[in-house]
C-alpha cells in the first residue's frame, strides 16, 4: 500500500498532537497487518463496534482465559509440563505488550522451553492442502514469542489454535520473522502518527469486518471517484494512492435496517425498571411492556415517567441513550454512557467550524439539499404541483450553492421556506374527506395557513413541531454516538442549549422525514382533530394523538430509500448515520465536498 506523499486538506497530522501509550498491544499488530485503517480506528481513535464474530471470539476467549496464571520467572522455570493462562508480558525494547491466552512449558533438551498458544475462532489458511497461519495471526503470535524471549524465556515457536477446525498451526520464529515483526511495529507506529489510512479497494476482508459500517470503504471510494469525474483528475486527493474505478457498483456492506428499536414512554406515571436483561414498564403497578436490553436502540421519556437507577446504569453500560422530553414534547436532555473517545474527530470538527469559508461551503450544501428535497416533496404530493413555485425553488436551490455569506444563505432559505409552506396545504387531504367527527373535534381543523410555533396554534403546526423535535433528538443521538459535539455546527451558530450540528444535518431530512411523517399521519388518519387540545392560543396533542404520530414517524424512519450516489437501499434511520459518517469522511480529508442526501 503506497504511502501518501502529501497530506489531505483540512487534516492535522503532527505526531506530537496524537499522544498514544508507549506500549502497543500485540493484538493491534494483528489489526495493522489485516487492515491499517482498522488498526487506526481502534488504536488511534478508540473506535470499536461489536459484531457476531467479535462476540463469539470474546466468548471463546472467556472459556480459555482464567485468573492470571502462576508462571515462574524465567530464571526459576525448571519444570516442564506447566500450563498457565492469561499471562501479561511487556517489552521496553519492542515497546510492546500482550496478554497471552496460554503458555505451555516443555523439555527442550537444553532446558525448559515455553510456547505461547493463541486461540482463534475461525479456520486456518490453506497452503497446498495444509493448514497455515493467516498473515495477521502469524504476526501476533510471533510478537508473543518475542515478548517471551525479551522476558528471559527460551522460546522457539508459537502455536495458533483455530477453534472452527480444532487445528493447531505452529509458527517458528527465526531471525527473518523477527526482523519482519520489528519492521511491522515501526510501520504501525508511523501509521498511528499520520492521517487515517485509505480504505481497502474491493477487499474480501470488508464484509466480515465489525467496523465496516464506520469505515464505509466502498462508499468512500465511490464518492471520491464521483468527485473526480466532476472535478477532473487534477483534484485527486493524496490520501488515495490511485483513483477508484468510476461507475463500479458499491457493495452494500451495511444492513438496510437496524434490528434495534426505540422505546417510547408516553403515558404519565409510568415506571421503568430492570429485571435481569429485561426492561420492564409498569403503569399503576401493572406490567404493560417488556423488552430485552439487546432489542432497544434508545429510550424516549415524555413528562412524568420514572426510570430506575439500575435501568439507567444498564443503559449507560450498553450505550443506549435515554432522551428526555417535556410533557409537550420539548427535547431538553439526554443521558448516555461514555460511548465515544474520539476526541480527534471533535478537534477536526472545531477546526473546520473555525474556518468561515469551509463552514459556509458545508452550510450551502445542506441548505441547497433541503430546498431540493422540499421541491421534490411538493412535486410528489401536491394535488396540483404549482409550476411557478417549483421553478422558484429550483432557482433558490441553485442560489444557495453560490451564497456569498451565512446571512445571504439565511435569506435564501427563508424565501424557499415561505414558498414551500405557502403550498403545503395542497399536500394535505381535503378536510371534506375526513369523517365529520374527526374534523369537528373540539372545533379544531387541519387548516394550515403558514408555519407558526412556540406555541403552535393549529394541529398541523403542532405535528410539525413534534416531528422536528423527534428528528432533532435522533440526529443528536447519532452525533453523540459517532463522537461529534452536537452543539457546534456550521450553519446553525452555537447558542446555549441548541444542538447546532444536529440541526445542520437535519436540514435535508426535514421534508423527507418530518414533513412526510406529518402528511402521512394526517392523510391516513393516524391522527384526527380529536387528538388535539387547545389551551388559549396553543394547540397540543393528547397522549393518544402523540402515540399515533410517533407510529407514523417510526414507519417513515423504517421505510427504505435508495441512496442516489451509492445506489443501494437503506432505511431513513440508517441513512442518518451514513450521512453523519460521510461528514466524518469530509472532515478527515477523504472527500473534497460533503454530499447531502437529495432524493431522486
Amino acid at each position: 500500500m503506497a504511502t501518501p506523499s502529501l497530506q489531505p486538506e483540512n487534516v492535522e497530522t503532527s505526531p506530537g498532537k496524537k499522544p498514544l501509550p508507549e506500549l502497543l498491544p500485540a493484538r493491534m499488530l494483528n489489526e495493522f497487518v489485516y487492515c491499517p485503517r482498522l488498526f487506526y480506528y481502534e488504536w488511534v481513535e478508540g473506535v470499536f463496534r461489536g459484531s457476531a464474530d467479535t462476540a463469539d471470539g470474546s466468548a471463546r476467549h472467556r472459556r480459555v482465559d482464567g485468573e492470571p496464571g502462576a508462571f515462574a520467572p524465567a530464571p526459576q522455570l525448571a519444570e516442564a509440563g506447566i500450563k498457565a493462562r492469561s499471562i501479561e508480558l511487556s517489552s521496553d525494547r519492542l515497546k510492546l505488550f500482550a496478554r497471552l491466552d496460554l503458555v505451555e512449558s516443555a523439555d527442550g533438551g537444553a532446558g525448559v522451553e515455553v510456547t505461547p498458544v493463541d486461540y482463534k475462532r475461525g479456520r486456518p489458511a490453506d497452503a497446498d492442502g495444509m493448514p497455515a497461519a493467516w498473515p495477521a495471526d502469524r504476526a501476533q503470535i510471533a510478537a508473543q514469542v518475542l515478548l517471551l524471549r525479551d522476558n528471559g524465556y527460551a522460546c522457539r515457536e508459537g502455536v495458533l489454535y483455530y477453534a472452527a477446525t480444532k487445528q493447531r498451526v505452529t509458527v517458528p520464529v527465526d531471525a527473518a520473522l523477527e526482523a519482519e515483526i520489528a519492521s511491522l511495529l515501526e510501520q504501525a507506529r508511523t501509521a498511528a502518527a499520520g492521517p487515517l489510512p485509505p480504505p481497502l479497494e474491493d477487499s474480501p476482508k470488508c464484509p466480515r469486518c465489525s467496523l465496516v459500517g464506520i469505515c464505509l470503504p466502498d462508499e468512500t471510494s465511490a464518492l471520491h471517484a464521483l468527485e473526480l469525474s466532476h472535478a477532473g483528475a487534477g483534484r485527486q486527493l493524496a490520501l488515495f494512492a490511485e483513483p477508484a474505478e468510476p461507475g463500479r457498483p458499491v457493495r452494500q456492506l451495511v444492513s438496510a435496517r437496524d434490528d434495534l428499536r426505540p422505546l417510547y414512554l408516553n403515558s404519565q406515571g409510568m415506571r421503568v425498571g430492570k429485571s435481569g436483561q429485561v426492561i420492564q414498564v409498569r403503569e399503576k403497578d401493572a406490567l404493560v411492556q417488556e423488552a430485552r436490553l439487546g432489542e432497544i436502540s434508545q429510550v424516549n421519556v415524555f413528562g412524568n415517567v420514572q426510570v430506575s437507577t439500575q435501568a439507567i446504569q444498564e443503559f449507560c453500560r450498553t450505550n443506549v441513550p435515554v432522551c428526555y422530553f417535556s410533557h409537550s414534547a420539548w427535547f431538553y436532555g439526554i443521558t448516555t454512557g461514555l460511548s465515544s473517545r474520539n476526541v480527534l474527530l471533535r478537534r477536526r470538527q472545531f477546526h473546520t467550524a473555525d474556518n468561515s469559508a469551509l463552514a459556509l461551503e458545508l452550510a450551502r450544501a445542506l441548505v441547497a439539499g433541503k430546498i431540493r428535497n422540499q421541491r421534490t416533496l411538493l412535486q410528489r404530493n401536491h394535488i396540483a404541483p404549482p409550476p411557478e413555485a417549483l421553478l422558484q425553488m429550483k432557482r433558490l436551490a441553485d442560489e444557495a450553492l453560490l451564497a456569498p455569506s451565512q446571512a445571504s444563505l439565511l435569506g435564501i432559505e427563508g424565501a424557499a421556506a415561505a414558498t414551500y409552506f405557502q403550498h403545503f396545504p395542497g399536500m394535505l387531504k381535503p378536510e371534506d374527506d375526513f369523517d365529520a367527527g374527526a374534523s369537528a373535534g373540539a372545533g379544531l381543523r387541519f387548516d394550515f395557513r403558514g408555519r407558526n410555533r412556540r406555541p403552535p396554534r393549529d394541529p398541523v403546526n403542532a405535528l410539525l413541531s413534534l416531528a422536528y423535535s423527534m428528528l432533532t433528538k435522533d440526529l443528536t443521538v447519532v452525533c453523540q454516538a459517532l463522537g461529534f459535539d452536537p452543539y457546534w455546527g456550521y450553519y446553525h451558530q452555537p447558542r446555549f442549549s441548541r444542538p447546532a450540528l444536529a440541526l445542520d444535518l437535519m436540514e435535508p431530512f426535514r421534508p423527507l422525514i418530518a414533513d412526510s411523517a406529518v402528511l402521512s399521519a394526517v392523510n391516513t388518519r393516524m391522527v384526527t382533530a380529536d387528538d388535539f387540545v387547545q389551551s388559549g392560543p396553543a394547540v397540543a396533542l393528547t397522549e393518544k394523538g402523540r402515540k399515533g404520530f410517533l407510529h407514523a414517524y417510526e414507519l417513515r424512519m423504517g421505510s427504505l430509500v435508495t441512496h442516489p450516489d451509492l445506489d443501494y437501499r437503506v432505511s431513513y434511520r440508517r441513512l442518518l448515520e451514513i450521512q453523519a459518517r460521510l461528514l466524518i469522511r469530509y472532515l478527515d480529508g477523504e472527500l473534497m465536498t460533503y454530499p447531502p442526501f437529495v432524493t431522486r
